[in-house]
């Protein structure tokens, strides 16, 4: 159902690769809700994905663009506003992607020139992103702009490696603009700690099912799907939180808030087993 939370907004959502895609369900969404959108990804992603079809469906137009690249930036945000007919006042930053994670480097063995890329696409990117759009005036008074984060950036999780580092570098500055941006031109800006999503992005983590299965079952409301993700995102960019910035806000059925449940114990219960350990008998860590 549509209550034309967002009608007359117009809005740039970044990262749509699929229809698993948190950002493509977030683009329908604000489209069903009255916006006027511009979808974004890497030239790269934009060939390889099916961001055509969400374009076809929802009457966007693409503007790829690196989102590490603030020449590609500054053309994003200038096209943009030429198509959209003025300012923005809705932007999603869902960019994220380790190299470390890929080549299946662990947190301890890291390589730092993917290290470096992996700051730089999942989270120095959102500060690039923003700080570009306000040089260039690009954002609407009262605008709202989101990044899409994982409780991993206050806590430790086996397999996470270094994109929980980018998470919390994300999240600072969201803050950090958030004060400035707010102060200004009442513009707010807000991170998602979204459940763990089965995504393309996701998939590439280690021991994702067992993530996912593990905080299903720690969360009282179960975890929160990429649909119910853009509910979220789409009160955010409306009107009713014009006075929510600087937050990390927990999407994740009550994960973030356990120690353990009786879901939880019963399946830890069911499955002690020895320590893992290698040939020599060595405990694994992880």
């Amino acid at each position: 159902m549509a209550y034309n939370l967002l009608k007359g907004k117009r809005g740039i959502i970044f990262g749509a690769l699929n229809n698993q895609s948190i950002a493509w369900k977030v683009a329908e969404r604000a489209v069903e809700e009255g916006a006027e959108i511009v979808l974004t990804n890497t030239a790269v992603a934009c060939r390889m994905g099916t961001i055509d079809e969400l374009a076809q469906k929802t009457g966007a137009t693409v503007i790829p663009a690196d989102a590490t690249s603030v020449t590609d930036l500054e053309n994003l945000f200038v096209e943009a506003q030429k198509v959209l007919g003025g300012q923005i006042d809705f932007v999603l930053h869902s960019c994220a992607m380790s190299v470390n994670m890929r080549k299946k480097r662990t947190y301890d063995d890291l390589d730092y020139g993917f290290l470096d890329k992996t700051l730089d696409i999942s989270a120095i990117s959102f500060h690039k992103m923003i700080q570009t759009a306000k040089k260039l005036d690009a954002i609407a008074e009262n605008g709202s702009i989101l990044a899409l984060t994982y409780v991993a950036s206050h806590r430790t999780f086996f397999g996470y490696n270094d994109m929980a580092d980018a998470k919390a570098l994300l999240e600072s500055i969201a803050r950090s603009f958030g004060y400035i941006y707010g102060r200004e031109k009442g513009v707010r800006v807000n991170t998602i700690s979204q459940s763990p999503t089965v995504t393309t992005a996701g998939s590439g983590i280690k021991g994702f099912d067992g993530m996912v299965d593990y905080s299903d079952r720690m969360s009282p409301l179960g975890n929160a799907t990429a649909d119910e993700c853009a509910d979220y995102c789409i009160v955010m960019f409306s009107d009713l939180t014009r006075k929510v910035t600087m937050q990390t806000l927990f999407h994740d059925g009550g994960f973030s808030n356990m120690g353990m449940s009786l879901r939880g114990m019963t399946q830890y219960n069911k499955s002690f087993i020895a320590e893992n350990t290698d040939e020599n008998g060595k405990i694994i860590y992880g």
